[in-house]
């Protein structure tokens, strides 16, 4: 028998305005509807509306890992330096981490994800290849020091989050571990009744090789994503690749220098010669490791730099300064070109051999037409490093791609032997010689969840929960008067005896108008309302997300909500 919650007595304070703060659609319903409480920035108190929630999102979590197989354990978020420094992390994370000292002095770190912490247990607790395979998960706090914490829940430095991990001696076994996980995450999603997408990703501070990310399409997401049309291909922008056509062999004529004052961007440069920004290289100078390095786009592109920085990973990549132009003459800011560049020169695809540019020809208010790849100057290195735009041809097959927004709510990796790598995770293989151990590594984004659901299903009146992690089946309102809310409450605790989760508003004193806002607002999938016709026992039924009514009699609303 479920218990009956009487918001006479539940802690929940609704807001009819918007906070001030707020920018999207979950943070002003979360905090309107009482689910969830500010405490600073990035930091938030889950209510009791809130943690019911946030408990059914960890319960059917907990189903499907173990489903699969998957153990839960529970290991600790202040974790010591040591196995960070070891893998690389402590300085990766840059400021990201929180970092702190114990009183002798010792430094300690709040864990933003475990990879290193399960290898080491691992080590420890297996030692033959009869303990494998293996997979662990657990639902915990974890940390991160965002620069600007926003979006309520979406975006915090404290949040709850699923991580797993699993131990194969071999790659085939990995890839099983990798399979049961993507598909225990469809499961998930479509149960908490998540509209989601699957797509392509890369590894970025985790390391490792295949990587995908969930992705739930809503207009407050903070991620980009690309999605063709005409196929089944979906990647997030940073992962989308572009395999240049071959050029036509041209005979270019020869390197001309054009007398170009005054434009030190690609905009003026185009207007003064009468050309599309197209037709123009881009050279940007970047430092990586403090190397001053330059990259060539076509000028009507954008360098993508989180893209460019996933390229060249673990080295740190960051825009050039006045000051480094200071210490090289031989650059010219605004007429910087690649012939004759003494420095590393990085190119997008589309910078092939053969074509021909217009660029900088490092002299001030000069450009040179003609600059042709592969003749004039060489390309180092390509790396497709422009930011994808609509239309852009889809890798897989070849059709415009489009661009939607989106809240990553999972992230899966095949993380290989890096971290086996940096800690000897080895175990005695069948033939009696030691096996190096492969992971992968699997994380759901568990309050993040409870954000991605509130964009996606509220309404204008509120928050319109799926079913399966609604804090309560049934919202029961009594309009008022002693003989409402005495059949109220008659019909609650009948279907909680049914076994259904059951809010009743029986608040004296307060008006049915702010009752009814009030039940939409905290969205449970189901309003029982105790009304005018009360004392002929009819009740009025009514479906939160789609918002039909239908008078029934108690009896023909009690076998319909527990049918």
């Amino acid at each position: 028998m479920s218990q009956v919650q009487r918001m006479s007595r539940l802690m929940v304070k609704t807001l009819r305005d918007d906070p001030a703060d707020a920018e999207t659609l979950s943070h002003k319903l979360l905090v309107r509807a009482g689910y969830v409480r500010r405490t600073s920035a990035g930091i938030w108190s889950w209510l009791p509306l809130g943690k019911k929630v946030l408990d059914n999102i960890s319960r059917v979590v907990r189903e499907e890992m173990d489903a699969i197989g998957a153990q839960e354990v529970l290991l600790p978020a202040l974790l010591p330096r040591e196995p960070y420094e070891a893998s690389g992390r402590w300085e990766e994370y840059g400021d990201l981490l929180f970092r702190l000292k114990d009183r002798k002095g010792a430094d300690y770190l709040l864990g933003p994800t475990h990879e290193e912490i399960f290898t080491q247990v691992v080590k420890d607790q297996c030692t033959s290849y009869k303990d494998l395979p293996v997979m662990l998960y657990q639902i915990q706090t974890k940390y991160r020091d965002e620069a600007r914490p926003r979006s309520g829940v979406l975006r915090g430095r404290e949040f709850q989050m699923k991580d797993s991990y699993s131990f194969d001696t071999t790659d085939e076994g990995l890839a099983e571990s990798y399979a049961l996980h993507r598909a225990a995450y469809q499961k998930i999603f479509a149960r908490i009744g998540l509209d989601f997408r699957i797509v392509s990703a890369v590894s970025g501070a985790m390391g490792g090789s295949a990587s995908e990310e969930f992705l739930a399409p809503a207009g407050a997401g903070e991620d980009t994503f690309v999605d063709c049309p005409n196929c089944d291909y979906a990647a997030n922008t940073e992962a989308v690749t572009y395999t240049a056509p071959a050029v036509p062999a041209v005979e270019h004529g020869p390197v001309e220098e054009l007398d170009t004052p005054d434009t030190p961007t690609i905009e003026t440069l185009a207007s003064h010669l009468g050309v599309e920004a197209s037709a123009t290289l881009k050279n940007l100078l970047v430092k990586v490791d403090g190397e001053i390095t330059a990259v060539g786009v076509p000028g009507d592109r954008e360098v993508d730099l989180g893209k460019l920085g996933e390229h060249l990973a673990p080295a740190v990549v960051e825009l050039v300064t006045a000051e480094d132009f200071a210490d090289r003459t031989d650059l010219v800011r605004g007429y910087v070109g690649p012939q004759g560049l003494k420095i590393r020169y990085i190119a997008d695809p589309r910078v092939a051999a053969g074509t021909a540019w217009i660029t900088g020809a490092n002299k001030p208010g000069t450009h040179a037409r003609n600059v042709v790849v592969g003749r004039d100057f060489e390309v180092d290195e390509y790396l497709d490093v422009v930011v994808v735009e609509p239309g852009d041809p889809c890798p897989a097959c070849g059709a415009g791609l489009k661009l939607d927004r989106a809240i990553e709510i999972g992230h899966i990796f095949q993380l290989g032997r890096k971290y086996a790598d940096t800690f000897q995770l080895d175990v005695l293989g069948q033939q009696g010689k030691p096996v190096r151990v492969t992971m992968g590594s699997y994380g759901i984004g568990v309050s993040r969840a409870v954000a991605a659901l509130a964009e996606q299903s509220a309404d204008e009146q509120g928050l319109c929960w799926p079913a399966e992690i609604a804090p309560a089946d049934v919202h029961v309102v009594a309009a008022g008067k002693a003989l409402q809310t005495e059949l109220a409450l008659d019909v609650s605790e009948q279907l909680s005896a049914a076994g259904l989760r059951v809010l009743v508003d029986e608040r004296p004193g307060v008006s049915p108008g702010v009752k009814f806002t009030d039940a939409e607002l905290i969205g449970v999938p189901k309003i029982l309302v105790a009304g005018r016709r009360s004392a002929e026992g009819v009740v009025e039924l009514k479906d939160r997300r789609t918002g039909e009514r239908e008078e029934l009699t108690v009896a023909e609303a009690i076998a319909r909500l527990t049918a």
